[in-house]
């Protein structure tokens, strides 16, 4: 159960010393503050402790070994994995592209998704601060004037000078304190159910954040890999029609069958029919990227991406297993939600329990607003009624016991979260040890497919045509080339899937109304060099 603090000091001025002076005008709620404080104990149902860190050391078995492209062949770029580094709450910047960094800061500040995260927050916290409110007296006046006729001159009030009088007026004024003591901590358990939810949507505006700036990035990296795609088969499309127009010079000598120059033809159309396709993805690409930011696509974002506004980190920071409970959104939020279900069991225990009421009436009654100021006209009434469930149908039990399964639910929720986290980041570092390798044997495919092409460009034109072989060196170097920039671009974007994974370094001191500035800050230096 959770022990309150010196109810006491809850009577204290906004000044921080006792009550006196103007606060006496509200002796009367004060008082009935006081005795309820003073019969409220504890909060029943369970305190909670939020999860112990996962007692593991590593995200995948063994010493995790830093991507490596192997010895050999084309040189690679490398990268390394820096263990026990905290990553920077502007991760992106470590792709070292000014056109990134604008894009990401325009997105965070204009898109809507964002905003309505923010409005999330401000509703749970007015509904927190609301439920704050039922720790306190709740204080209404009322006045009334009524004219009244009555039917029996006999039963109405009598002026001396006037006799009875069958019409008269009558003048109420009157101020009504009520208040329901939190004994069992009902309203305490609330308002800590609601704080929760308020954590909890401040963890959704974070995830909502690092999944908005991943998708920035991810966008960027995909609308270069398309130019590079394009780039590439434009540079095929220009080889295969300068072949094709050497070919129909030596057909027209006769040097060459009809039958050649027909498949260079039909080898040129293919490829350029490759390029409507990611064309289109490129055009659906600039739209996604100009939403993100919170445009519209008739106002496209000005940025445009290609590979070579991409450096490849070479440092990556892989925070400990102990801090990514910490630093994941997600795994937050779903600590918040075990936190709310927690506190609901309080409420459900305390709504089983007996209750208290007390109230107050006081005021005066006159028959003109004149005399309802003066000495005789108050009254007060004082009471206090006490109720207790007795038989319910057995509805408030299992209230109770659904509650306490919700708590269950949300713990096993809570442990499948924090597996699922682990998962990502082993995936993501799995995918940078798979992609150095990749990218290694895509260098090696394409300078290879070149080099063959070009033996076969020059054997057409000495003449020596096999066209067979030019046919399938020009697929064998468009494939290449194609798959050496979906590579590249793959590696950029595990890169950018691990700091997603690992929660994007999102500072625990920014907090509404100003996170935008702190989660737009710096953060830690990148990692040393290796």
């Amino acid at each position: 159960m959770l022990c309150l603090a010196d109810p006491r000091q809850r009577l204290a001025a906004p000044d921080g010393r006792p009550s006196g002076g103007k606060w006496r005008a509200v002796a009367g709620a004060a008082m009935v503050t006081i005795l309820s404080l003073a019969i409220t104990g504890c909060a029943v149902g369970p305190n909670f402790k939020p999860a112990a860190a996962p007692d593991v050391d590593g995200y995948v078995p063994g010493k995790l070994a830093s991507p490596d492209p192997g010895r050999g062949g084309p040189r690679v770029a490398r990268q390394h994995f820096v263990s026990g580094a905290e990553v920077s709450a502007r991760w992106w910047s470590a792709f070292k592209s000014p056109l990134l960094n604008d894009l990401v800061k325009q997105a965070v500040d204009h898109n809507p998704n964002l905003q309505a995260a923010e409005a999330a927050i401000k509703i749970a916290q007015y509904n927190a601060r609301a439920q704050r409110g039922l720790f306190f007296p709740q204080v209404n006046g009322n006045s009334t004037s009524s004219q009244i006729l009555v039917a029996n001159p006999g039963q109405v009030p009598s002026i001396p000078t006037e006799g009875p009088q069958t019409e008269f007026s009558l003048v109420t004024h009157q101020l009504t304190v009520s208040f329901v003591p939190d004994i069992w901590g009902a309203n305490i358990r609330s308002v800590e159910n609601l704080d929760a939810l308020t954590e909890l949507q401040l963890f959704q505006l974070e995830a909502a954040y690092l999944t908005l700036t991943s998708n920035v990035v991810t966008a960027a990296i995909q609308e270069a890999s398309l130019r590079g795609q394009i780039a590439a088969t434009q540079r095929i499309i220009g080889i295969e029609r300068h072949l094709l127009d050497i070919l129909k010079q030596q057909f027209s000598r006769g040097a060459v069958a009809k039958a050649d120059v027909l498949a260079q033809e039909a080898a040129l159309a293919a490829a350029e029919q490759l390029l409507p396709p990611l064309e289109k993805q490129l055009a659906q690409q600039r739209d996604l990227l100009t939403a993100l930011a919170g445009q519209y696509a008739a106002d496209e974002v000005a940025q445009k991406f290609d590979l070579a506004h991409f450096a490849l980190p070479a440092n990556l920071p892989i925070s400990l297993p102990s801090k990514l409970v910490d630093q994941r959104p997600d795994v937050r939020a779903a600590e918040a939600n075990m936190h709310s279900a927690s506190a609901l069991v309080g409420v459900s225990i305390a709504a089983r329990l007996p209750n208290l009421v007390l109230s107050a009436n006081g005021g005066s009654a006159s028959f003109n607003l004149a005399e309802s100021f003066l000495p005789g006209t108050g009254f007060y009434t004082l009471a206090a009624s006490t109720t207790a469930p007795i038989f319910d149908g057995f509805a408030l039990y299992n209230r109770q016991k659904a509650a306490e399964a919700a708590l269950e639910q949300a713990e096993a929720q809570y442990r499948s979260t924090v597996i699922a986290a682990f998962q990502n980041v082993a995936d993501a570092l799995r995918a940078l040890q798979a992609d150095a390798r990749a990218m290694r044997a895509a260098v090696h495919a394409e300078e290879t497919a070149k080099a063959s092409l070009d033996v076969v460009r020059s054997q057409v034109d000495a003449g020596q045509v096999n066209q067979l072989a030019v046919l399938n060196a020009q697929q064998t170097y468009l494939t290449a080339a194609v798959i050496r920039v979906q590579t590249e671009a793959n590696r950029l974007a595990d890169t950018a899937a691990l700091f997603m994974a690992l929660g994007g370094g999102w500072p625990v001191t920014c907090t509404t109304p100003v996170w935008r500035e702190c989660a737009m800050a710096e953060g830690p230096p990148p990692p040393p060099n290796i």
